[in-house]
């Protein structure tokens, strides 16, 4: 059994295996996400370069995209085989470019294909299978279609929904405004908890604080957090502190320490650096100094010979 009390979110071009291996090293209970990978992309892609993880990132979920049941179920079953611990379909994601691709938060116009969807992926494995969707798609965004939707689909075996807390505009916005214009209903979600008591509903969209997260706790089985874990992660320092009685027992440059094992690992393995010190300039938020510590690993990363030493000489810039 997972504990989806606390997730972080998929983000694309954040929650690569870079960044969940560095999370973990804050957070050992939240539950981790990869980007979404769609079906096309393992099909005829490298798989074992998509797939690849860290056993250190355990619980982690892969997320799928795609609207065909025999290809996600394939899809299904190579990510069981790599270990991953759930997988999830993306019945949510905005963009133009999703649409066009018939997956994301377009496939909310038809239930019954997520339901097809769900039903040959929940076959194929032995691990759970999720959905990730919002409250609605365009006009589509009554309460009664995200009921329907929700009726539908968990009748094909979903037992986990996680629920972006606004509706999608497929047109007219783009993927970031998507995460901000549409107005948050967390009502929607509290009431789809209510009407469908049996199945674990996890609210994501707009969670920014410990405080946030408590209070929703209240109503729902679980707080997906997204943005904000990514630009402040040591607000799951908190978290774990709080909601799972753990305190770890490292501050930011002890993590930062024990992470640069990990850095110069990869390296050696080929990886720039630069692809790895993106997913730190959030860490020291608040702190003195934090200012210079992003600064300057903006601008010494990228240098062709960057090493680890980047990371150490940015740590100096930081009380």
């Amino acid at each position: 059994m997972l504990n989806r009390l606390i997730s972080i979110a998929p983000m694309m071009d954040c929650t690569d295996r870079h960044e969940r291996y560095f999370l973990r090293l804050i957070a050992p209970h939240v539950l981790l996400y990869t980007e979404m990978i769609t079906a096309a992309a393992l099909k005829h892609g490298d798989t074992q370069k998509l797939l690849s993880y860290d056993a250190f990132e355990h619980p982690v979920a892969l997320q799928l995209g795609g609207s065909d049941p025999q290809d996600l179920a394939a899809c299904a079953r190579l990510g069981e085989s790599f270990g991953y611990d759930e997988i999830n379909l993306n019945v949510g994601c905005p963009s133009e470019r999703v649409k066009s691709g018939r997956f994301g938060a377009c496939l909310m116009l038809e239930p019954e294909l997520v339901a097809d969807c769900v039903a040959a992926m929940s076959h194929a494995v032995k691990i759970p299978v999720t959905v990730k969707c919002r409250i609605g798609v365009d006009e589509v965004d009554s309460y009664e279609s995200l009921h329907a939707f929700i009726q539908t689909v968990s009748r094909a075996g979903c037992k986990v929904f996680i629920i972006h807390a606004r509706k999608a505009w497929l047109k007219g916005l783009s993927p970031k405004q998507n995460r901000e214009i549409p107005p948050l209903n967390y009502q929607a979600v509290i009431q789809i908890k209510k009407d469908f008591p049996d199945l674990t509903i996890i609210l994501n969209g707009g969670i920014k604080t410990l405080e946030q997260v408590t209070e929703q706790l209240k109503y729902v089985d679980g707080v997906m957090l997204g943005r904000e874990a990514y630009s402040n992660p040591w607000l799951l320092y908190e978290i774990e502190k709080s909601i799972f009685q753990f305190e770890l027992p490292l501050d930011r440059h002890a993590v930062l320490e024990k992470y640069l094992m990990y850095v110069e690992k990869e390296l050696q393995q080929g990886v720039r650096v630069s692809s790895i010190t993106r997913h730190l300039h959030g860490l020291f938020q608040g702190q003195p100094g934090a200012r210079a510590f992003r600064r300057y690993l903006s601008e010494h990363a990228h240098f062709e010979n960057a090493g680890v030493e980047i990371i150490r000489e940015a740590m100096q810039k930081v009380n």
